[in-house]
């Protein structure tokens, strides 16, 4: 069972972050500060729901949400700075974009660069444990799924509709047989 509230006093925005172990594409991340009563069955770390489930889910939370924001980082800047320092970064973006101001900010993880004044908390598999980490896990995971079967229609032998970027035996087989594109990270092992 998700909790809703880390601090009963504070505002809270969950903070995740979608695509960090991919060999292409942009890491997003989100940022979203549901109401305190926020229900739903569904809701849960975005790896443990079914595509269909996260697309009704993300209908939801962004009708819902007090506020919701979601960024990315592009690979230039992965490969520039690395993909831990551009998933803070994209993570920080999407809090800047929030129309309400949040007092405390919930970290899906165990490292989080401070943001602007605002107390964090890191929360090691937050995304299984808090509805607003869960929430932004899955507006990270659909909107940067969403990306990557755009570039796929000019990418298609990669196979992005189906692996999202991931190394998967057949993505690496196709960076083998194509090389690869101005979306692939060249700073990650098959991509070098």
């Amino acid at each position: 069972m998700l909790k809703n509230k880390y601090s009963s006093e504070l505002i809270e925005a969950g903070c995740d972050e979608a695509g960090r172990g991919c060999l292409a594409g942009p890491v997003f991340a989100a940022s979203v500060i549901l109401p305190p009563d926020f229900y739903h069955p569904l809701l849960n770390d975005s790896k443990q729901v079914t595509e269909g489930h996260r697309e009704q889910l993300r209908y939801i939370i962004e009708k819902e949400a007090i506020a919701w924001a979601v960024s990315s980082s592009s690979v230039s800047v992965i490969d520039e700075i690395n993909i831990l320092k551009a998933s803070f970064k994209a993570m920080h973006v999407a809090i800047d974009q929030l129309t309400t101001r949040p007092q405390l900010l919930l970290i899906d993880g165990h490292i989080f660069p401070a943001y602007m004044g605002v107390v964090h908390q890191c929360v090691v598999k937050g995304d299984a444990k808090f509805t607003s980490i869960a929430a932004a896990s899955i507006l990270a995971k659909t909107h940067r799924d969403e990306y990557m079967y755009t570039i796929h229609i000019r990418y298609p032998q990669y196979g992005w509709n189906n692996n999202k970027g991931y190394g998967t035996k057949a993505h690496i087989q196709a960076i083998a047989t194509h090389g690869i594109c101005e979306h692939h990270r060249k700073s990650f092992g098959p991509c070098k």
